[in-house]
């Protein structure tokens, strides 16, 4: 990376998606305690674990609007705050209620932060290594994951209500990102589009001196082009229909490949091949290692291959992986690997869609649209991507049950067949082009 400026801002913007993944994951370790506290029936307790869940799809929904008016470093600022107080209020509080609240808070922060942080970081770099610093948001995500899952195991048994301590660690990653977003500046593209040309201009020279000029003279001319034409800050303008289409097609694929599905529901989908509950669980935790390794692997590549060829790849691993899983559930045959075949395959896939959908969809949504609306588009696809990923992870249980295993999994693989024709019909190749090229390339033709 040349230009360090660049490097640490990605690296500070990028820690929102880290407490995005922390978030998510550590309620798994303080979920049955939580039951416990308040003597919560089943409906109580699903509602209380999800409640995190619907604020995410809120703060996504509505995150543009902050990321618009206030500008995307102000967004951030507030995100850091909604963690913090989440964290230390959840892990504090002695009312079911309050407790609800809280987590709601939290929620709005995961949501509002994947649309901000890969909007900030998409701004403010380079073509050439933009792939790499926006998905370095996408490896923050599965590393909090990671981190949240070790520090639940080692906080288990500290003190007699340790999931308190479970929760309220989050505050110390949320302190450091608040604090560090101080020496982050606003992102040029908001400044110019806000005919603060100078701010606009004295940013863009951290970036590139050399350049700041003609990045300057490119954003206003394009700027001004969009509103010649009637589209202005209207997102479903007409001639913005090619970016809305792709980025609600790429979130719906992203989740329909059933991810989220099997990385909640892993232990079960273990047990249903006949292992036992301590393999199932070992199992899952080599899903996230996998996640893990594959994410930093597509973050190498993602802008020397580009994110066409990495959705290719992936599109084809996943039809045969899920496949594969789909044939073994309707033969109930799963003595192969000595046992192991569903999370062998379950392993590959994971590693496919790390490698693809993973890495790509936070990149690719932050570039197609252009910079009067980037904002709107980035909570359209961040919000179609939350609604599809609850709709998939509240119905799981139930068409398994129904449906059974096999078909459950062909219809994931089915829907991978779509998405390959998706890619290789209609996405187009956005690395290594400037946000104004692309803007003119999808929208301003």
């Amino acid at each position: 990376m040349k230009n360090s400026n660049v490097f640490f801002w990605s690296l500070v913007v990028a820690l929102g998606g880290f407490l995005f993944g922390f978030d998510t994951a550590v309620i798994s370790g303080a979920e049955k305690a939580i039951q416990q506290v308040w003597s919560l029936n089943p409906v109580e307790h699903g509602f209380t674990i999800s409640i995190a869940l619907i604020g995410t799809v809120f703060g996504a929904i509505f995150g543009g609007i902050p990321s618009d008016k206030l500008g995307r470093r102000q967004t951030l600022i507030w995100i850091a705050v909604l963690y913090f107080v989440s964290a230390l209020g959840a892990a504090l509080t002695n009312s079911w209620v309050a407790f609800m609240v809280f987590r709601f808070l939290g929620g709005l922060g995961v949501g509002a932060s994947s649309v901000t942080a890969p909007l900030y970081i998409s701004e403010v770099s380079p073509p050439e290594s933009r792939g790499r610093m926006v998905s370095m948001f996408q490896f923050n995500i599965v590393l909090g994951i990671l981190v949240a899952y070790l520090s639940n195991y080692l906080l288990t048994g500290v003190g007699s209500e340790d999931w308190r301590w479970m929760l309220g660690v989050q505050v110390l990653p949320a302190a450091v990102f608040f604090l560090l977003l101080f020496r982050v500046p606003e992102s040029p593209r908001w400044l110019l589009g806000r005919g603060r040309v100078e701010e606009g201009r004295q940013v863009l020279q951290l970036i590139n001196p050399a350049q700041a000029d003609q990045d300057v003279a490119s954003i206003l001319t394009t700027n001004a082009a969009d509103e010649a034409l009637g589209g202005g800050h209207s997102l479903f303008a007409r001639q913005y229909r090619g970016p809305v289409m792709l980025a609600v097609l790429f979130a719906v694929f992203n989740q329909v490949s059933g991810i989220n599905a099997i990385i909640y529901f892993a232990p079960r989908i273990f047990e249903m091949t006949g292992l036992g509950k301590g393999s199932a669980l070992l199992s899952s935790a080599g899903l996230g290692l996998v996640n893990f390794a594959f994410t930093l692997l597509a973050r190498q590549f993602i802008d020397r291959f580009g994110r066409r060829k990495l959705m290719l790849i992936g599109s084809y691993g996943l039809i045969v992986t899920l496949g594969l899983v789909a044939w073994a559930f309707y033969r109930q045959d799963f003595s192969a690997l000595g046992g192991m075949l569903v999370p062998v395959l379950l392993f590959v896939y994971i590693a496919f869609f790390a490698f693809s959908q993973g890495a790509v969809i936070w990149v690719f949504i932050s570039e197609i649209f252009p910079n009067t609306v980037r904002a709107k588009g980035q909570a359209l696809g961040s919000s179609t991507h939350w609604v599809m990923a609850a709709l998939i992870a509240f119905t799981f249980p139930y068409f398994a049950e129904k449906l059974g295993g096999g078909n459950t999994f062909a219809f994931f693989c089915a829907m991978m067949v779509l998405q390959l024709l998706f890619v290789w019909r209609l996405m187009p190749e956005t690395k290594g082009t400037s946000l104004e090229q692309l803007e003119k390339t999808l929208v301003l033709h």
